[in-house]
């Protein structure tokens, strides 16, 4: 660990689609609640305001610090992906919450910590892991081949061009190691061919996608949709149980949420499409422009052969 941003108490997080999220998991007192990516805390803020209790996991040391400085009554932190959600909960004696809450991707607190290597805009050592733990972007880019770096861009960040700025990636680092966010985007500047969209930095897909590969982020997500299913209560009297919230905000999350909420017999999706961010929002947080909401409840099993679910809406 190299960088510890200084003073973090102070920092607010603002949470994107705040109304639909507590209309989705519904906090009260005398429920408990998981905050899986717990980030800035923002969503648990407004989970603890209702009366619920939280436990928050996350696997980035400084997201960690920041939440326990806070000192919020009624939320207890956990450090961990939540991948493992079940074998955490488990370890405090907790088999079973009434809610989750997935916020899936990069934060806003590790977009604006320029030293974290996220953002092409400001130069910063090539890192990029939320966990500060394994190998980082500047690794991938310096070592593996020309097919694999190409393998990465096409795959988590739909780069059309990624055999090509896979090439000049390769070109550039026998020059000279690629160590910083500001190389890397000006090489993959020189690289790009012409007529990629205006106001769009020809590097925004690549990042995406090193960003991804180097946190694992979509096996975590379907791993972490198995754990979170796992640990949600049963179907009470009245046949309503735990509930699950995932935020996303590309298609490849999306995609993979709204078919595995599909696939599971126990729990019946809440709505036919994900829910999105009011202009207004919008306007507020422009964050909340590419976020989707996705809600599910555990109800008695439902038989999918008989065309459950939403099978006429595919995300684009």
């Amino acid at each position: 660990m190299t960088h510890i941003p200084a003073d973090p108490a102070p920092l607010m997080h603002l949470p994107v689609l705040p109304a639909e999220v507590l209309d989705a998991l519904q906090p009260a007192p005398g429920k408990l609640i998981v905050d899986g990516t717990l980030g800035g805390a923002g969503h648990t803020r407004l989970l603890l305001e209702r009366g619920a209790h939280v436990i928050g996991i996350d696997q980035d040391p400084f997201a960690l610090e920041r939440a326990r400085a806070l000192n919020l009554p009624g939320l207890r932190v956990l450090e961990g992906n939540f991948r493992e959600m079940n074998t955490l909960l488990s370890s405090i004696g907790v088999t079973q919450v009434d809610g989750v809450l997935l916020d899936i991707g990069v934060s806003s607190f590790q977009l604006d910590d320029a030293q974290r290597g996220f953002s092409y805009h400001t130069e910063a050592p090539l890192d990029m892991r939320m966990s500060q733990s394994g190998e980082s972007a500047a690794d991938v880019v310096n070592t593996l081949s020309a097919e694999d770096i190409a393998s990465i861009l096409y795959e988590f960040g739909e780069e059309r061009h990624s055999r090509r700025l896979a090439r000049g990636i390769v070109a550039a680092r026998d020059q000279e190691p690629i160590l910083t966010t500001t190389r890397l985007a000006e090489v993959i500047k020189r690289s790009y061919p012409g007529g990629h969209a205006r106001g769009i930095h020809p590097a925004r897909r690549s990042f995406q996608a090193l960003r991804i590969y180097v946190n694992d982020e979509l096996g975590a997500l379907r791993e972490g949709l198995n754990a979170a299913l796992s640990v949600l209560a049963p179907p009470s009297l009245e046949g309503h149980g735990g509930r699950l919230a995932v935020i996303s905000f590309h298609s490849l999350e999306d995609r993979i949420v709204k078919r595995w909420m599909k696939t599971q017999p126990a729990l019946t999706p809440l709505h036919k499409r994900p829910l999105e961010a009011s202009d207004e929002e919008q306007a507020s947080n422009p964050r909340a422009r590419s976020a989707k909401l996705r809600v599910a409840e555990v109800r008695p099993p439902r038989d999918i052969a008989s065309g459950s679910g939403w099978d006429d809406e595919e995300t684009p």
